[in-house]
């Protein structure tokens, strides 16, 4: 099963599952629709319409694709102390932050393990937005309120106040500036800025995404006839770039190309920073942040387990939670994300192995229905966009 396959089940019908302003569109258009963490969401589009997986996941890699992004969650922190909030509960530095621009962090408990990870905006001069993962919004909420009561700051969950559109690859900054009276061309790659975007005014537009490609994510309020008509404008004016709406399944992939973590599977309570390979965003040398004392301590004590990629070289796909056996078919790790790779035509995944088995080139297999097939350990990310 696919990382969305895995936490996803069709045909939702208990009244708790929770609907974007979008919801009605997606169905209008024919997606597939799914159940992703509390959430109807599509997965794909109808090939009738030029779309399914790997024709939204070629779309972005060559084009331009747009997501409805709107299950994420946002918290947003204001007040006189509001950057050592921040700093307190997050692992990368956000006094290095000008206002406009993000970076990408993660809220740990004092374990060293994920509460979740996230992008830090700075909006102004004591004003931060955590953008969060869809599964773990009220969690991580909670979690941010209780570690930043000490502060003087307003912590806020603006999670149902916006309808969040991802419009990602390499024509998306071409899409939007039709669009908008922001000049993206100014925008830097993790930056944000402000805009009227389709004749609403003052958009947050960010320059971030989850795509391993270039792309923007527009943050519009909650309203169901805006956040339509949005839509519709995006995918007319993409017209001439071949634009194509996308589904979850196609997010998935792409990511996977790009190795950027999932929660759940890449990262968890029970997976730390440096096994993660996420210790180029963890500042160590800030003082005083959740989770940094247990993280000199694993630090010291070395990894059990690493993150690698593994790229298939017998027949067969590696899906999550597939064992990773040795040449003798001992269990030595477990896969977090597997699939397809459309771009790069090649079955891949990730997964936590012995740093024994981490070198690149090592050969391990897979256990695929009871059989052991071969992979071999390939630098990641699998995928790198073109520079410009």
């Amino acid at each position: 099963m696919s990382a969305v396959e895995a936490t996803t089940h069709e045909n939702p019908s208990s009244s708790a599952i929770r609907k974007t302003a979008l919801n009605a569109v997606h169905r209008q258009m024919g997606a597939k629709m799914v159940e992703f963490n509390g959430w109807d969401m599509p997965v794909e589009y109808p090939a009738s319409i030029g779309c399914g997986i790997i024709a939204e996941h070629m779309a972005v890699r060559t084009g331009v694709g747009i997501f409805d992004v709107s299950h994420m969650g946002d918290i947003r922190l204001a007040g006189p102390q509001a950057l050592a909030a921040v700093q307190h509960i997050s692992m990368n530095d956000a006094s290095r932050l000008a206002v406009g621009q993000a970076q990408y962090s993660a809220l740990l408990y004092p374990e060293g393990t994920f509460v979740d990870d996230v992008i830090v905006h700075r909006l102004g001069d004591v004003e931060y937005l955590l953008v969060i993962n869809a599964g773990t919004r009220e969690k991580d909420f909670n979690w941010v309120r209780e570690n930043t009561r000490p502060f003087d700051c307003a912590v806020e969950n603006l999670s149902d106040d916006f309808t969040q559109i991802a419009i990602q690859g390499p024509k998306g900054v071409d899409l939007l500036q039709k669009l908008t009276d922001a000049d993206l061309r100014a925008v830097k790659f993790y930056w944000v800025t402000r805009g009227t975007v389709c004749g609403l005014r003052n958009i947050l537009i960010a320059r971030t995404g989850y795509t391993a490609e270039d792309g923007f994510e527009i943050y519009i309020p909650t309203d169901e006839a805006a956040s339509a008509r949005m839509w519709n404008e995006v995918l007319q004016a993409g017209k001439e770039f071949g634009v194509v709406p996308c589904g979850l399944g196609a997010r998935n992939t792409l990511r996977l190309e790009g190795k950027l973590a999932l929660y759940g599977h890449e990262i968890s309570d029970t997976i730390n920073v440096w096994e993660a390979g996420l210790d180029r965003f963890c500042k160590m040398e800030k003082p005083g942040f959740v989770g940094r004392e247990a993280l000199e301590k694993a630090r010291a004590a070395g990894v059990k387990r690493t993150l690698v990629g593994l790229e298939m070289t017998g027949r067969g796909i590696a899906r999550d939670g597939y064992k990773v056996v040795d040449d003798g078919g001992r269990e030595i790790g477990n896969v977090t994300s597997g699939s397809p790779a459309p771009f790069l035509k090649k079955n891949i995944a990730l997964a936590y192995v012995p740093p024994e088995f981490a070198a690149i080139g090592t050969a391990v297999n897979v256990e695929i229905r009871g059989l052991g097939v071969g992979a071999v350990v390939v630098p990641t990310p699998f995928y790198r966009r073109p520079k410009k």
